[in-house]
């Protein structure tokens, strides 16, 4: 672990500056961050960016067990046993958020005339990079987002997730990895809408268990050169 990612509480987030992106570390297990926590650190990012600093901020965190629903979910996917689901603006459907998972929020202004599809490609291929310093190789599918393995024999399997909303430029939301997670909670819903494929996480990949913490210094490290690139 580096010193760039903490186990803090939730409300005492720190801040570090890379470049021109400011790095937020909410919080991971124990700490775990309740999902409003989440809405608000993102609330905070926006607003900083109507400053002259920084270019934007990525937040990492790890969430307290959450299903969330985008703008594109129907109630046919959504938990079958009653679960409450949050509604939230960005896009994609019906998520789980939870302890072994690593969140990460970049909030951020794109540059002019970068597509979001072409953004959602530079997060792709990040975590495609971040996997591959595991020993896990990453591959994506055309016409699905987010990232896959393809065991061999077996149907694709997703550990990664991508969901985003842009507002006039501004980019929140994010993406999220399947580190050590149960994955008993993908059993209750349809996973992003997907009922032809399953899901999957780095430990099962790996064939280690390989924790939030321990991915989160080379998912901000690539991530933040990343958006750098975007945002100027």
């Amino acid at each position: 672990m580096t010193s760039e990612v903490t186990t803090t509480s939730p409300l005492s987030a720190p801040h570090i500056t890379r470049a021109n992106i400011d790095l937020v570390c909410a919080g991971f297990s124990p700490g775990l961050v309740p999902y409003e926590r989440g809405l608000e650190l993102q609330e905070a990012a926006v607003e900083r960016l109507s400053s002259s600093t920084p270019d934007g901020t990525l937040i990492v965190l790890e969430h307290e067990a959450v299903y969330t629903a985008g703008r594109r979910s129907r109630p046919e996917e959504f938990p079958t046993d009653g679960t409450p689901v949050v509604p939230v603006d960005r896009g994609g459907k019906v998520t789980w958020h939870g302890p072994g998972q690593l969140v990460a929020y970049p909030v951020v202004r794109l540059r002019n005339r970068f597509a979001l599809v072409d953004f959602v490609r530079v997060l792709e291929q990040v975590i495609v990079d971040v996997a591959g310093d595991f020993g896990v190789e990453g591959v994506l599918i055309d016409g699905r987002t987010g990232v896959w393995a393809r065991p061999e024999g077996l149907p694709a399997e997703k550990f990664a997730q991508i969901g985003i909303r842009v507002s006039e430029g501004i980019v929140t939301h994010g993406l999220a990895i399947n580190c050590s997670n149960s994955l008993a909670p993908f059993k209750s819903f349809v996973p992003c809408g997907i009922t032809d494929a399953g899901v999957t996480t780095l430990s099962r990949l790996a064939g280690r268990t390989i924790a939030p913490s321990e991915v989160a210094p080379r998912l901000t490290a690539r991530l933040t050169a990343a958006l750098t690139e975007v945002t100027q």
